[in-house]
């Protein structure tokens, strides 16, 4: 049976716990700073990056070099602070953060679909870069159309900007805290 609400007593346990984690290598792109940046890695394609792993998580790249895509989850460690409500950079109107993929979250996690080029030792070589350099990667999971792909969508707010062009969006002051 599932709860659809969180009583008192869960929330202000939930709200003590801290959770850590620790970075498996980071990020290396051309974007030194946040503004001019592209917002999502469609508007960064063909834009080059590398991943440097750690060398104690370098064993957790067997394989890897099969997949032609990868989904990073990195950290967004120049974002300072959050809002519940932000005007996202395809609309002028405020939505709720949860509803949007700016990056001033409660937690600051981003996630990115990025083209694999290359694994050499513990250096990955990778297209379509939308996030600052040096950024903290917490994991990589391999993407898989049968698992990633889904059918029947709604897109809520977004609904009719799939015409958009992506590549002419890039990033500015808009997130700053």
């Amino acid at each position: 049976m599932l709860i659809d609400t969180v009583n008192n007593n869960e929330r202000s346990i939930a709200m003590h716990r801290t959770i850590s984690y620790i970075p498996i290598g980071t990020i290396r792109t051309p974007f030194k700073s946040i503004a001019g940046m592209p917002i999502q890695p469609s508007g960064a394609e063909g834009i080059g990056g590398t991943i440097g792993i750690f060398p104690e998580f370098m064993d957790g790249l067997k394989d890897i070099e099969g997949f032609s895509h990868l989904i990073l989850t990195y950290h967004f460690h120049q974002v300072k602070g959050y809002k519940l409500e932000v005007i996202p950079f395809m609309d002028d109107s405020p939505h709720g953060i949860f509803a949007t993929r700016a990056p001033l979250r409660p937690n600051a996690i981003g996630i990115s679909i990025v083209r694999l080029i290359s694994v050499n030792d513990s250096m990955l070589h990778i297209s379509d870069v939308d996030m600052l350099d040096a950024t903290p990667l917490l994991d990589i999971k391999p993407y898989y159309p049968a698992f990633d792909n889904k059918n029947d969508v709604k897109c809520g707010w977004l609904e009719g900007k799939q015409d958009i062009d992506i590549t002419k969006f890039r990033s500015d002051d808009r997130f700053k805290t």
